[in-house]
């Protein structure tokens, strides 16, 4: 389900009825629609389709033998769901989202098909018959994974709702069968037999699931279970429903026979083959210095770091080397193709190396400022695109710890300034441009450019909100990870962790569908973070403790074949100290001698030596300490300058600190990086008022 536009209006507003019925604000929050009568109000008007529904009818819908009062009842659920809907409306004005009109009521979200998860649903599927094989199977797993349960599945029983129900679902099937023969059809049969064999098991009668099925097997190479297939749905067809089967299914048999008299003339070429043969094709063909060479070795570095642990740190060591070999041609148009074309999905904002990061932007900014004029706009905007990705977090420098004493004004850090301003101007080409690829890179840029103030958790939700929308419309993979990815940290540091748990099963799915392992990572440490959410520290239970410390030695096992160093460092020894700070406490020196810190070391060190009793050394310590990067983990290590510095007698610091935290108020400390959390916000901010001096 997807929303646009301000709370104020109806493009606000997005609604589910694929599954039970909801509702989210524009900025992806749930709206509590009241009761059961209220919800199955909006449901009815949502079957209309932006249709007056008269008063008598939805009386009529709403029960069986309508009570007395029940037009009155109608009414008043109308009036307490505009409140719900329309929470800005100023009184006595007119409602656009559900209006009276004539003799009854009209439900209008956004007249985009995203407004209603399944009006998007059936854009896409619509959409997805236009498609080339390759691009519909996407759009097709994008569209399939909206559903959550049965259409409308709040009233099973609703005889209003019995034909929209049935369409739909009959429509889902047809998108399920579409989606495998895109699968079959664009060299992927082994993906399309699992969701197949469960299809035509849950559905036995559709000759088209045992057809498909039976294919896909066969081009697998496995002729002997795509037999036993089409034989067991002769059995069942003629079992269920007296019948033989259709012609397709019998010429398809009589395929698989004469593959398995003639096994030479079976099984078309394996992808490994394709690949080999093409690539041997490509070495055959294409001049071993040619520009050609050196934008296809980094087409296929972009695709390598997708893959795992190995490919990215393969693709990490090698993309270097491919960027100073294209400025090397002196050509910069190529240069910038090759820098622009690694729109890897960035979700992280630590970089794992940051020497080469800074490389990639140095490199970056002198080819912008070589590109001829007539450059196309596209590969200056993913050149600025990647200026803000790789200078993510202290990428490029870390500024001295600012002290509330310091002279306003004073200009700080102008590489920073530089990245956000590149983000914004990538994102506006994109949209000037109206291209959803650069959109989705320039969008990676401007949340990885978002950590200038703390706080801004909603805002990152409303990017990787875009983030979907935008690559659900247009069948794009990593960008859809990507955006959900955000989302579950975003959510997670709003405090809600159904849509957050939402996100992350939606990340797994595509996570696992299309091999993109390391997602599953951030939903392993965000399911650590949520039990730790779920239960307050003060209520928690021994088998709470127990559970949160297995899933967190679950997290934590993933981290040293990750392949990413910036995310991985230090974190085991934050979760050990995250519970001690939560309850108050200072680190034994005892229980902590062995930690590595890793790049959080400036910020925890201070509150180790108060712990051990050093109180001098930990108020040099908290002079000297660097400012916390502009990246996730910014808010908690404030939070832990703000408690040494409270009890340290650090009056300056507290007071800056206080600042900085204050708009995170309501917020978890670092719940918002998906990882961990050192409690709410609001202890830190009042132990650094009352130590600043109010």
């Amino acid at each position: 389900m997807t929303t646009t536009g301000s709370p104020a209006s109806g493009a606000a507003v997005g609604f589910g009825v694929l599954g039970p019925v909801e509702c989210r604000d524009g900025a992806g929050r749930p709206v509590r629609l009241g009761g059961p009568r209220h919800r199955e109000v909006v449901a009815r008007l949502l079957v209309a389709r932006r249709r007056v529904v008269p008063v008598d009818r939805l009386v009529a819908d709403l029960w069986e033998e309508p009570p007395p009062g029940a037009t009155g009842a109608v009414r008043t659920f109308v009036a307490e769901l505009r409140r719900a809907l329309e929470p800005g409306r100023r009184p006595r004005t007119p409602s656009r989202l559900l209006a009276t009109e004539g003799p009854g009521y009209v439900l209008r979200p956004d007249p985009g098909a995203d407004a209603v998860d399944a009006w998007h649903f059936e854009a896409e599927v619509a959409r997805a018959a236009g498609l080339a094989p390759a691009e519909a199977a996407p759009v097709l797993d994008a569209a399939l994974a909206t559903w959550r349960g049965p259409a409308y599945a709040d009233f099973p029983g609703a005889r209003w709702a019995h034909a929209e129900r049935a369409r739909l679902a009959e429509l889902r099937l047809h998108a399920v069968e579409r989606r495998a023969d895109a699968l079959i059809r664009s060299g992927a049969p082994r993906e399309a037999v699992w969701d197949l064999d469960a299809h035509v098991a849950e559905h036995p009668w559709r000759e088209d699931g045992w057809h498909l099925l039976a294919t896909a097997l066969l081009r697998s190479g496995r002729q002997g279970d795509a037999l036993g297939v089409l034989r067991r749905a002769r059995q069942v067809l003629a079992d269920q429903l007296g019948a033989d089967p259709g012609p397709g299914l019998a010429r398809l048999e009589r395929e698989v026979l004469r593959q398995a008299d003639h096994p030479d003339e079976a099984a078309p070429a394996t992808g490994d083959e394709v690949w080999s043969s093409a690539a041997a094709a490509y070495e055959g063909s294409v001049p071993a210095r040619s520009p050609a060479r050196l934008e296809a070795t980094a087409s296929l570095l972009r695709e390598l770091a997708v893959t795992g642990a190995g490919g990215l740190g393969a693709a990490r060591r090698h993309r270097a080397a491919a960027v100073a070999a294209a400025e090397r041609t002196g050509d910069a148009e190529l240069a910038a193709r090759v820098i622009g074309v690694y729109d890897v999905p960035a979700v992280w904002t630590r970089v794992d190396d940051p020497d080469a990061a800074r490389t990639v932007v140095r490199t970056a900014e002198r080819v912008l400022a070589r590109l001829p004029g007539d450059a196309p706009e596209t590969v200056r905007a993913r050149l600025l695109a990647s200026v803000a990705v790789e200078s993510r977090g202290d990428a490029l420098a870390e500024g001295a710890l600012p002290r509330a004493a310091d002279p306003p004004g004073r200009a700080r850090e102008p590489w920073r300034r530089r990245a956000r301003q590149a983000a914004d101007e990538a994102e506006s080409a994109a949209r000037r441009l109206h291209d959803a690829p650069l959109l989705a890179f320039a969008l990676n840029g401007t949340f990885l450019q978002s950590f200038a103030h703390c706080g801004q958790a909603a805002r990152r939700d409303a990017i990787g909100a875009e983030l979907v929308r935008l690559a659900r419309t247009h069948g794009l993979l990593g960008p859809e990870v990507l955006g959900r990815l955000i989302r579950v940290q975003a959510l997670a540091g709003l405090g809600d962790l159904p849509g957050a748990d939402h996100q992350a099963t939606i990340a797994d799915h595509l996570a696992d569908r299309y091999e993109r392992p390391l997602a599953r990572i951030f939903t392993t440490w965000y399911r650590a973070l949520r039990t730790t959410l779920a239960t307050p520290a003060d209520l928690a239970a021994p088998e709470d403790t127990e559970a949160t410390e297995a899933a967190y030695a679950e997290a934590i096992a993933l981290l040293p074949t990750c392949g990413m160093p910036g995310f991985a460092t230090g974190l085991p020894a934050l979760t050990r100290l995250a519970p001690v700070v939560r309850a108050g406490a200072l680190p034994a020196p005892e229980a902590f001698a062995e930690a590595d810190w890793g790049p959080y070391a400036p910020w925890v060190r201070p509150l180790l030596l108060l712990g051990d009793n050093r109180p001098d050394e930990a108020r040099e310590a908290l002079r000297t300490a660097p400012r916390p990067p502009h990246d996730l983990m910014a808010e908690p290590m404030w939070c832990l300058l703000a408690r040494a510095a409270a009890l340290a007698d650090d009056p300056v610091l507290s007071a800056r600190a206080a600042v900085v935290l204050g708009p995170a108020e309501g917020q978890q400390a670092g719940a918002a990086s998906g990882l961990l959390t050192f409690g709410p916000v609001a202890t830190y901010l009042a132990e650094a008022r009352e130590a600043a001096g109010g």
